[in-house]
């Protein structure tokens, strides 16, 4: 580290800025919300599956046996509902204590400190295992908003995004490579994401739109080796002329 140090006051390297010290901003408290409602809902759906089925057994093997099915629940219903509370206790207490520290460990930026759009999409996410992912606006392929019926009970919604080359989660399911999740101005997010994307490529295609083809800025041939040449050398002239830039702007600063 040093010596890396070392390398970039020597000129070696330019020096490198934050990636992640865009403006931050975290989810709403409604998303807290939603998923103590769903565990809660969880709780009690499961709670009524082990009872239900006990009625329903309990039925039959009266009808087989010749037992009163009145007496039998009276006997153990009360023992079948303390020991289901108790289990449900056992993961709904911890639950309930682990989302709210879970939803205050998600980050989101989309802009930088000096208020422009940011190069990419930064998530921050996860208590043990902490997850930091960039997402370039350049590999954007689609961009999504979602809003399920619990969403909209809490007024909040998702912006899901994909990239190119993603083959999904694990097992290669389908699904968004990120989501920014638990926004209230979610449609608001989408829309800028949507603007900064069709700076990088024009005309951005969200579905409907017709794609327009684009002259590239050296004439390629199949084949050509001078071509490749060519557009190589100027695209390390454009990087060594932004990296000039920057050197001329620190020193400005200075």
């Amino acid at each position: 580290m040093k010596k890396m140090n070392e390398e970039v006051e020597a000129g070696y390297f330019p020096v490198m800025e934050k990636i992640s010290s865009g403006k931050k901003f975290k989810p709403s408290k409604a998303l807290r919300n939603k998923y103590w409602f769903i565990a809660i809902l969880i709780a009690v759906g499961t709670w009524f599956m082990i009872v239900g089925s006990f009625y329903g057994i309990s039925y039959l093997i009266s009808q087989d046996e010749g037992w009163s099915h009145a007496a039998f629940v009276a006997q153990y219903l009360s023992v079948v509902n303390y020991w289901t509370v108790i289990i449900e206790l056992v993961w709904l207490v911890p639950a309930l204590i682990a989302i709210p520290v879970y939803i205050n460990s998600i980050e989101y930026s989309v802009i930088s400190e000096t208020g422009e759009a940011s190069p990419e999409i930064y998530v921050r996410k996860g208590i043990i295992n902490i997850t930091k992912k960039h997402v370039p606006f350049r590999t954007i392929t689609n961009i999504s908003s979602r809003a399920g019926i619990i969403d909209r009970l809490f007024r909040i919604g998702n912006v899901e995004i994909q990239t190119a080359g993603y083959s999904g989660g694990p097992g290669g399911q389908s699904g968004p490579e990120e989501k920014l999740e638990g926004i209230t101005f979610y449609e608001e997010v989408r829309d800028f994401i949507l603007q900064e994307l069709r700076r990088f490529r024009d005309p951005y295609v969200v579905g409907t739109e017709v794609v327009h083809p684009r002259d590239e800025a050296v004439p390629r041939i199949s084949d050509s080796l001078d071509d490749e040449i060519l557009i190589t050398l100027r695209e390390i002239r454009n990087v060594l002329e932004r990296i000039e830039h920057k050197f001329d702007k620190e020193e400005g600063e200075k």
